[in-house]
């Protein structure tokens, strides 16, 4: 690979991201960086930052672009991320895309590549809203894909399954027209700087994997020429 690797990935929540974040995480030994658990661990840690997030956050507000860049910069400058990252959840706005690219410059690094894993608004839907989780556990199901043995009942401890609040379709819906109105247009973004690279979704996970892992070879014999 590139001496340096680093990637972000793009697409509605519900895509897989996460799933495919993991198998490039296993295969290439990079951080995946999720900014949502990066912020929730500062602010857990109470870190300079996080302390400073933290004010957001208790009064309701969005917590500023500039802290989530510096937090962001902290956790590339870590030993683990010398080779490269995978970025999922930031950036989510063109404002944040251009603050990345300012930071990444100032730390003479670059963007490789945006990984667009895309799926249809009603197949998300679908996917979210069909999730199920024991109350016991947290151990988790799907009423289409990996349904119990007994509808609503855990396998594994026989406690009730719920629907999360964040899950239930009016919620999906909701978030989806968020992530159309600031996220989508980050797109177009990449693709004008010519680092964006679509995945089709229209497979399994495992051949959704191996497009991935293809379409960064074919990256890393660009940057060799």
């Amino acid at each position: 690979m590139p001496s340096e690797l680093n990637l972000i990935l793009l697409g509605p929540p519900g895509a897989g991201k996460g799933t495919q974040a993991e198998r490039l995480r296993n295969d290439f030994r990079l951080p995946f960086i999720s900014t949502g658990e990066m912020l929730r661990a500062n602010v857990k840690e109470g870190t300079e930052l996080g302390v400073e997030a933290k004010q957001y956050m208790d009064a309701g507000d969005l917590v500023p672009d500039d802290v989530i860049v510096r937090m962001v910069a902290e956790r590339l400058n870590e030993g683990d991320a010398e080779d490269g990252f995978i970025l999922d959840g930031f950036p989510r706005t063109i404002a944040q895309a251009e603050a990345l690219d300012e930071m990444l410059a100032g730390l003479r690094r670059r963007v490789n590549a945006a990984v667009l894993i895309d799926v249809p608004d009603e197949d998300v839907v679908q996917r979210i809203s069909g999730r199920r989780m024991c109350v016991k556990s947290g151990h988790n199901y799907h009423v289409e894909f990996d349904p119990p043995k007994r509808d609503e009942v855990c396998d594994q401890d026989g406690s009730r399954l719920i629907q999360r609040d964040d899950d239930k379709p009016e919620v999906v819906r909701n978030r989806l027209v968020v992530y159309h109105d600031q996220t989508e247009p980050l797109i177009e973004y990449y693709d004008g700087k010519g680092l964006l690279r679509r995945i089709d979704v229209s497979r399994t996970p495992a051949d959704v994997h191996d497009h991935i892992r293809a379409v960064l070879a074919t990256l890393r014999m660009e940057d060799d020429v």
